[in-house]
């Protein structure tokens, strides 16, 4: 499945009370096509979570940087990881997860 996604820059800012406050810049938009979907959870520090991961090629594009947010489909994904592909150059694979 292809999807043209948002890509985002995640900004933090200290609130007035000494709190963290993120904000998303907008960096432009790029096609991924999805592989599958898969669950697993994570416990950090006691606290047990939902993590969705998928892979998703996409043409090699400089924005594409770990950490970045990619928005589709209602939902915010973080690019967890960027892989080039040797057998088909100008394509990356992006590892990306979400929190649920």
């Amino acid at each position: 499945m292809r999807v043209l996604a948002e890509l985002l820059e995640p900004v933090e800012a200290e609130t007035p009370y000494g709190g963290r406050a993120v904000s998303y810049e907008a960096l432009g938009s790029v096609w991924l096509r999805l592989d599958g979907r898969r669950r697993l959870e994570r416990t950090e520090a006691g606290v047990t979570s939902t993590v969705e991961t998928a892979a998703a090629e996409s043409r090699a594009d400089p924005r594409l940087v770990e950490g970045r947010v990619i928005r589709f489909g209602g939902a915010d994904w973080t690019i967890a990881a960027i892989d080039g592909d040797p057998d088909r150059p100008g394509r990356a694979t992006l590892n990306i997860e979400r929190t649920r």
